[in-house]
């Protein structure tokens, strides 16, 4: 399948936009990881455009990327994103790919600082038809710049969630993961599919951590399921 990439201007916001040629009725909102829109964030875009879905990615960073920045700088960054100013940039987008782009439906998947970000935003904004969290980072004690509760407000989602958690997560505690699954599983509607990865870091999914065999490995496990999910949600 023949598809259209660009970097589009969505009001005041950058976006990579890739999409099958002439566009679809399906959609995903990406938040990224840490990396922002970087190279491998483009291919996944771009590999899900390949399959009729088209993808808008979330510019966390307004500009820069693994391709242009370092990743402590990026660390830095990080720390002065606040989440209502997050969620309204990500309303936007979600408001383009129902709006402008012709979408009739859409999900979002988010990967770390993206996984946190895909928990929240679904939980605000109900028209999200699906949600992917890969390795959410929620971290306890909460940095004062993460003015959510993001276990607390996992219990508003109504769409289907696929949550994914490496064992060996040493940002996200196990009783911290827990009391997600928990959340997820005590909503009266949505369903909740986990995904448990032994010995596996956080950020399995990154390429730069795929020297080490088990994170290749459970991303390659993980990635195909994720797809499967995203089929369903298509229709």
């Amino acid at each position: 399948m023949s598809i259209e990439t660009s970097t589009t201007r969505v009001g005041d916001l950058s976006a990579y936009l890739a999409r099958p040629a002439g566009g679809s009725g399906f959609g995903m909102l990406l938040l990224p990881m840490i990396t922002g829109i970087g190279e491998q964030v483009r291919a996944w875009a771009d590999e899900l455009a390949g399959r009729g879905i088209t993808t808008l990615t979330w510019d966390v960073f307004h500009g820069a990327s693994t391709d242009n920045t370092s990743r402590d700088n990026l660390g830095e960054k990080l720390g002065e994103l606040r989440d209502d100013v997050a969620l309204a940039e990500q309303t936007a987008l979600l408001d383009h790919l129902l709006g402008e782009l012709g979408c009739t439906s859409a999900g979002v998947m988010g990967w770390c600082l993206g996984g946190r970000f895909a928990l929240l935003f679904a939980a605000r904004d109900q028209r999200v038809s699906g949600v992917v969290a890969y390795h959410p980072t929620i971290r306890v004690p909460a940095p004062p710049n993460h003015d959510l509760d993001t276990v607390a407000l996992s219990t508003e989602i109504t769409a289907p969630v696929l949550v994914s958690y490496p064992e060996a997560d040493v940002v996200v505690s196990h009783e911290t993961f827990g009391r997600l699954q928990a959340a997820l599983q005590s909503r009266p509607r949505g369903a909740t599919f986990s995904q448990h990865f032994p010995g596996a870091e956080h950020g399995f999914t990154d390429s730069s951590r795929h020297g080490t065999a088990v994170n290749a490995e459970a991303f390659a496990l993980s990635w195909p399921q994720t797809l499967a999910f995203l089929d369903t949600l298509k229709g």
